[in-house]
């Protein structure tokens, strides 16, 4: 088996990350991967947005928490200490297909370089609201975006989940 099919196989979503921030250089390489995903048109329409400030971090956390109707305090985000959000522009008609494709590649290349990912919903609500002009205008982009998804990343917090046996009848040839 190649590594890019263990890679494929061995990746899980972490739940528990530890409080270490990744260096850059690995963040950098994780969001290099999402951006060469395949697009719709090649337009390459996503955006990767990468969270790593605390405060920042905390309060899009308290609004995805919000949004899933979770007590307050709770951390939709496990504790990772870097979230990467990916967004697209609205008038792409592909936005939400070309971000997901962002978003898997991001997650096996940050199972590659060690590190853990989640990949957490709720975004498109987010940029909807007032946090996210917030963190549009934060980054500089002005327009219409949709929020695709968050990915928490970091380091993670204990061993990951064995490799669970795949389900039956999933695939079917018609020749």
């Amino acid at each position: 088996m190649n590594d890019l099919t263990n890679i494929i196989k061995e990746r899980r979503s972490i739940r528990k990350f530890t409080s270490q921030l990744p260096d850059k250089s690995l963040i950098d390489q994780v969001i290099e991967a999402g951006i060469y995903a395949a697009s719709g048109r090649g337009k390459q329409a996503p955006v990767v947005i990468a969270v790593t400030n605390k405060e920042l971090r905390h309060r899009i956390m308290e609004e995805n928490c919000a949004i899933g109707g979770w007590d307050k305090g709770f951390d939709p985000f496990y504790g990772a200490p870097v979230i990467l959000l990916v967004i697209a522009p609205e008038e792409i008609p592909t936005s939400v297909y070309d971000g997901s494709l962002t978003l898997g590649n991001m997650m096996l290349k940050a199972h590659e370089l060690g590190l853990g990912t989640c990949w957490i919903h709720r975004a498109k609500e987010e940029m909807e609201g007032a946090l996210g002009d917030e963190i549009l205008n934060k980054a500089g982009l002005s327009g219409k975006y949709i929020g695709i998804g968050h990915l928490a990343l970091g380091y993670p917090d204990g061993e990951a989940a064995p490799i669970p046996p795949r389900k039956d009848n999933r695939v079917i040839y018609i020749d």
